[in-house]
C-alpha cells in the first residue's frame, strides 16, 4: 500500500508542477485538461476568481507568470482525494505590479479514473 500512495503522490505532485510551466506558457488550453470546470483561484485578497476569468487574465497578460521556483510541498491523499500545500517563489507581474511573490498554494485535486484533477486552489504566502 505504502508504493501505491508513493506513486499517487508523484502523480499530484506532477499534476500540480505541471499546472506552474503552463501559467508560464500561458497554455490555457491545457490547463483546462488538469482543472475541474468548477475550479477556482482564491488569491492572496480573498477574491474568488472563476477559471474563465483567470484564464482571460493569463491570456491577456494582466496575470504574467515568468518563473516558479519550488521550495517546499505537503501532499495528503485519502482516498480518491489529495490535498496539496505547495510553496513556490513565484516571479509575477500581477494587475501591474511584478515582484517574487513567495506563493503558498493550498490546492484540492479528485482522481476521476487514472487521472488526477485540481478543483480549486487557495493563494497565501509564505
Amino acid at each position: 500500500m505504502e508504493n501505491q500512495n508513493q506513486t499517487e503522490e508523484t502523480k499530484v505532485l506532477a499534476i500540480v508542477r505541471q499546472l506552474a510551466d503552463l501559467m508560464i506558457k500561458k497554455d490555457t488550453v491545457e490547463m483546462n485538461k488538469i482543472l475541474d470546470e468548477h475550479y477556482t483561484l482564491t488569491h492572496m485578497t480573498g477574491y474568488v476568481q472563476p477559471k474563465s476569468e483567470w484564464f482571460s487574465e493569463v491570456v491577456k497578460e494582466s496575470m504574467k507568470y515568468y518563473s516558479a521556483k519550488e521550495v517546499d510541498h505537503k501532499i495528503i491523499i485519502n482516498g480518491n482525494k489529495a490535498d496539496v500545500t505547495v510553496q513556490n517563489l513565484v516571479d509575477a507581474r500581477i494587475w501591474g505590479s511584478r515582484h517574487t511573490w513567495r506563493l503558498q498554494q493550498k490546492l484540492q485535486l479528485e482522481k476521476r479514473g487514472d487521472k488526477w484533477i485540481i478543483l480549486k486552489s487557495v493563494a497565501s504566502t509564505f
